[in-house]
């Protein structure tokens, strides 16, 4: 079968799980996935589109692999999210970096029996702080290591059947070196003992939980990196990032055909609530997000095949995954907004999407630190240049060039290389929007809809104008710790009214 006739098959399957099944609503509600719906849909192979066509997918092409993911999207969220974990953090990484008999054992047990993969990268002790995991191996034998440790807020806990788990090599004096080594783990092996499960905010379809690791791991499924396993690391998670597109494109769609449906359809006042301008303009805002992630698709799909080592694409990949996450947050709230008191409902598009599309803003790197390492990235550029003026370096930059033209005279300022960690951020905002208005106006330049490309550059220079007017002039609050000190309103209530 080829890929489209499989992506026909695919949406129409997903549809009619996910909207026409008489119990798609309460299902939203259930914890996991049952096991006969999770068969039907991994029947159709969606995981072959990231695997090469020699294992026997469709061809590990970019663009295939971001529609499959924007069809899971579409109809939902959590299933989008358990397709990009297997695809992005195993099946790719496998692919790059495991031998000739490991990829061959997998894909075929992927493609042919429906089996799982998962990564684990994050501690209890240090989340975002990755490089300092304390989950250690040593190697016992010419063919075998020990790995140990604790792992959690892993997607498909206690479920996947591989795994790609991180660890450091621990010396014969306990001390822990600085490198990062992968492990691939079949979970027939056994080893990994689930300690909790944790009771996740939304995404309820992921079990995500506590996992305790005491495993041995032969040699040849140890993954071999190119030069440091940091840098395969980072060409891993920078991957990962510039593939978000893909689970946002469905999403906003969808976000996008609610809120048009419903306001073409609800009488408020005696007329349509679309003809009302506050909510033309939250549409229009969401078209615009489906706009500019339509850019980033195009970006990826065309700059980042499979065999490119990505570890050096951090600001192309920090902008696409901060950008596309806080779009998806913004659309869902808009959508609740516009469906009101409905909405509120576990068991509404609405209300789910917000829920759902929240934590996408926290995993894979927490938004702020990304926005943070982005202007961090920019000011480094600028000192090797020797450039000080933002515009001038934007105007010469290759992801800049065309769209720092919108803001020639914003941008017309120099930057302080020491300014506070809050300014990084809003500058770092401001920065992915300027990049994801260079995508939108090449997008443009492929003939996609003129009119949502004119209104996704409304959006972005507006976003930019805001960004930098807090930039330059705000940022000034500063947190009181003795905030119990005269903070009370009522005493200071009692003592007016007492004195009178």
């Amino acid at each position: 079968m080829d890929f489209q006739r499989f992506l026909e098959n695919y949406k129409a399957k997903l549809s009619n799980i996910f909207s026409e099944s008489k119990d798609a609503q309460e299902n939203t509600l259930l914890r996991g996935i049952e096991d006969e719906t999770l068969q039907e849909i991994l029947d159709l192979s969606p995981l072959a589109s990231f695997i090469p066509s020699e294992y026997g997918g469709y061809g590990a092409h970019t663009a295939e692999a971001l529609s499959m993911l924007e069809a899971s999207s579409y109809e939902s969220l959590p299933l989008s999210l358990m397709m990009g974990i297997n695809g992005a953090l195993f099946l790719q990484p496998i692919a790059n970096y495991a031998t000739e008999d490991v990829k061959k054992e997998i894909y075929d047990r992927v493609i042919n029996s429906n089996k799982l993969g998962g990564l684990m990268i994050t501690e209890p002790e240090y989340g975002s702080d990755a490089l300092k995991m304390k989950t250690s191996y040593q190697k016992i034998s010419e063919e075998e290591y020990k790995i140990k440790g604790t792992k959690h807020w892993g997607g498909l806990t206690g479920m996947a059947d591989y795994w790609l788990i991180t660890a450091r090599e621990m010396s014969d004096n306990g001390d822990l070196g600085r490198d990062i080594s992968f492990f691939i783990h079949d979970s027939r092996n056994g080893g990994i003992e689930v300690e909790e499960y944790y009771n996740n905010l939304g995404l309820y379809m992921l079990p995500y939980g506590k996992n305790n690791i005491n495993i041995k791991v032969n040699e040849d499924h140890k993954l071999q990196p190119e030069s440091t396993g940091v840098t395969m690391m980072l060409d891993l998670l920078h991957r990962s990032r510039l593939q978000f597109p893909g689970m946002g494109m469905g999403f906003l769609r969808r976000m996008m055909d609610e809120a048009v449906d419903h306001c073409k359809s609800r009488i408020v006042g005696g007329q349509s609530l679309i003809d009302y301008d506050q909510v033309k303009h939250r549409v229009s805002v969401i078209q615009s997000y489906f706009t500019v992630c339509s850019a980033m698709c195009t970006f990826t799909s065309t700059n980042v095949p499979l065999e490119k080592n990505t570890s050096r694409m951090d600001l192309e990949a920090n902008t696409i995954k901060a950008l596309v996450t806080d779009y998806m947050q913004r659309a869902a709230q808009s959508l609740l907004q516009l469906k009101g008191a409905m909405g509120y409902r576990l068991d509404s598009i609405a209300g789910r999407s917000v829920v759902d599309s929240r934590p996408f803003q926290i995993f894979e790197g927490s938004n702020d630190i990304l926005y943070q390492q982005m202007s961090e990235s920019v000011l480094k550029k600028m000192r090797k240049l020797k450039k000080q003026n933002l515009y001038e370096f934007l105007s010469e930059y290759h992801l800049t060039q065309r769209s720092s033209e919108y803001f020639s005279e914003l941008l017309d300022f120099e930057v302080d290389p020491k300014m506070p960690q809050r300014k990084l951020v809003d500058l770092g905002k401001a920065i992915g929007r300027i990049i994801s208005l260079e995508f939108t106006l090449n997008l443009g330049d492929q003939g996609f809809n003129k009119e949502l490309i004119r209104n996704a550059v409304f959006v972005l220079e507006d976003e930019v104008n805001s960004i930098i007017q807090t930039y330059r002039t705000g940022g000034k609050s500063d947190i009181v710790l003795d905030y119990n000190i005269d903070s009370s309103w009522y005493k200071k209530l009692s003592t007016v009214n007492a004195s009178s």
